[in-house]
């Protein structure tokens, strides 16, 4: 097996990895302890890899840095870097003309800048697509970006020129966090918050929605009907999305209050607010605003913009995608669901049609929240379990062994 990244080496969330952020799992939900505790790749024997364990014991939180997480998954990567040709940008993915000798499949070509690489099957782990609200597609550049780049966008700003005014768009953990870090960063800087919901909601940090994240509540989403996975999703949704921790909410009041006391505007919040368009406006970016409920309209013109808005799942509902950009060439060969989305088995992979019944195994990694529940894409909780069942079937594929053998 060989691993393709097209970044420089390994990284976790670069984009967020802000001074005071912690991350917003369990610790030992890590690479391999759910699945098997005695690894010498978890989290701990990370700790104990750097002379960190009592310090972290010490620590009294549930919760290490997000810088600290960051090193662990590169302290693991490291491990494989053999393994792994970084700096390689999959250009597309197709079916190959050769043939594997031993299934008679025909085998994946992945293309690259450097050349083809072939495969008798193919683990596909890009991540979600970035959910780019359509006022924005055509502008993205230095000024107007995805979350996952802020924090690289903001030491730019720190060596460059800082912006005097900023729209941070969304609603999430990751909006808040920006808007803190951009006003400890540029506290003359006017920050403007704008989301769609009434106000910023509470992260639902029940013990008893945490379930989702037990490995046999991806077996029983699976099974559920198309009407049942949106029912789920809807319910435990604040458990990862659209929400803020606590301490974080409590911060960013704590600070308007004490903002408020002093006749300080810097941060404004536009709640209530859709985004209609956005266009260049001389110098600035002119985003034109509506309040949903009073049908009031209003212009807003900012030096840059931060979209804190998530990403697509597969699906046709509103910022979903029927499959991943990188999937094009793929998509025609294997089967799809009466949505047009792809069909995935519960291992994780795809299913040739019958006209394409040599079509090499396909599986992926990390992309089907729509159809495995929320702890599949965003979430490092179930990553131990994905990760055997994909590589017990996909061994198995390649091999022509039962299941059952392995």
């Amino acid at each position: 097996m060989h691993f393709l990244e097209a970044n420089s080496g390994p990284a976790w969330q670069p984009g967020m990895l802000m001074e005071g952020t912690d991350i917003q799992h369990n610790p030992l939900r890590d690479f391999i302890t759910p699945k098997n505790p005695c690894s010498p790749f978890g989290f701990l024997s990370y700790l104990k890899a750097n002379n960190r364990l009592f310090h972290f014991l010490n620590l009294d939180s549930p919760y290490p840095p997000r810088s600290d997480y960051a090193r662990y998954v590169s302290w693991v990567a490291d491990h494989f870097a053999s393994q792994v040709s970084y700096n390689t940008q999959a250009t597309s993915i197709a079916l190959g003309r050769l043939r594997d000798p031993a299934t008679g499949r025909r085998l994946v070509r992945v293309s690259t800048e450097s050349g083809d690489i072939l495969g008798r099957a193919l683990s596909f782990a890009p991540g979600r697509s970035a959910n780019i609200p359509e006022p924005f597609a055509k502008l993205l550049g230095d000024r107007i970006f995805h979350f996952t780049e802020y924090v690289q966008r903001r030491d730019g700003w720190r060596k460059d020129k800082k912006p005097a005014s900023v729209a941070v768009i969304g609603a999430s953990q990751s909006a808040v966090e920006i808007l803190l870090d951009l006003h400890a960063t540029f506290p003359d800087t006017r920050i403007n918050s704008v989301f769609r919901a009434f106000s910023y909601v509470l992260k639902d940090t029940s013990p008893f929605t945490e379930d989702l994240l037990f490995p046999s509540h991806t077996d029983y989403f699976y099974q559920a009907s198309p009407e049942s996975k949106k029912a789920l999703t809807e319910q435990v949704r604040r458990s990862n999305y659209s929400s803020v921790d606590h301490d974080v909410l409590k911060h960013l009041y704590f600070l308007r209050y004490e903002q408020a006391v002093r006749g300080d505007e810097s941060i404004s919040v536009r709640n209530n607010t859709d985004v209609l368009e956005a266009a260049w406006h001389g110098d600035q970016i002119r985003i034109q605003l509506l309040d949903r409920h009073t049908g009031d309209a209003d212009a807003l013109d900012v030096d840059a913009v931060v979209l804190a808005t998530g990403f697509r799942n597969f699906g046709v509902g509103e910022h979903e995608e029927v499959s991943h950009p990188l999937m094009r060439d793929l998509y025609g060969r294997y089967e799809k669901n009466p949505d047009g989305t792809l069909r995935v088995t519960r291992d994780y992979q795809l299913v040739p049609t019958a006209a394409d019944a040599d079509a090499p195994p396909i599986f992926l990694n990390g992309l089907c929240e729509s159809t495995h529940g929320l702890g599949d894409a965003g979430s490092f909780s179930l990553l131990s379990y994905r990760a055997f069942d994909i590589h017990r079937t996909l061994t198995a594929a390649v091999s022509g062994r039962a299941l059952t053998d392995l």
